[in-house]
């Protein structure tokens, strides 16, 4: 009898974990896709509102670059790889590991990319396809109305943060390479 007892007991605690584990997914900002200010406002950080922020800005990034030129799916298949390898390595920590990098990556990466440089870097990743676009469909000219030199010039100063941003990529991506091959060959099973 005490033996059934404590096995309901077990039971009600696994599904409220489980429970638990799915809120999560009802937290404000996973819902209304509004990241880091409102967890933090909210107290509702989580590991999958960290991953569901990355991936969502993929997805929109991507579908942008898709938009604007045939070879946009390479810029997005660029930053999958770099999200597979931080999110795969450092998990929801990826922007507090970067002690062991390059001081340039380090300066990037400072303070969750709350420095100039990082700002830059972030504005170039995020900013770039949308100026872009309002570039295309005439919203800079005819809806902000920006002069052909202002245009010019966020066009630059963008696409040199979306440079710094592909460096800072690449490491990424090959620190995860170096990661991936210095395990040790599997050994054969006899």
């Amino acid at each position: 009898m005490q033996c059934a007892a404590v096995i309901a007991r077990e039971r009600r605690v696994a599904h409220q974990r489980a429970d638990m584990r799915l809120d999560v997914l009802l937290y404000w900002p996973n819902v209304v896709g509004v990241d880091g200010w409102l967890a933090r406002r909210l107290d509702q950080s989580s590991r999958f509102g960290a991953w569901l922020d990355v991936v969502v800005d993929n997805l929109g990034r991507g579908m942008l670059w898709s938009l604007l030129f045939e070879w946009g799916w390479l810029v997005s298949a660029l930053e999958w790889c770099v999200f597979v390898c931080n999110h795969n390595a450092r998990g929801d920590h990826w922007k507090n590991n970067f002690t062991a990098s390059p001081r340039f990556i380090q300066a990037i990466m400072a303070n969750g990319f709350r420095t100039a440089l990082g700002t830059w870097v972030v504005s170039g990743l995020h900013c770039l396809p949308l100026w872009l676009y309002g570039y295309r469909w005439g919203l800079l000219s005819h809806w902000l109305y920006l002069p052909p030199w202002i245009q010019a010039l966020g066009t630059l100063l963008l696409a040199a943060g979306r440079l710094l941003a592909l460096s800072a990529e690449i490491w990424c991506i090959w620190t995860h390479i170096e990661y991936l091959t210095a395990d040790k060959p599997e050994e054969k099973k006899n």
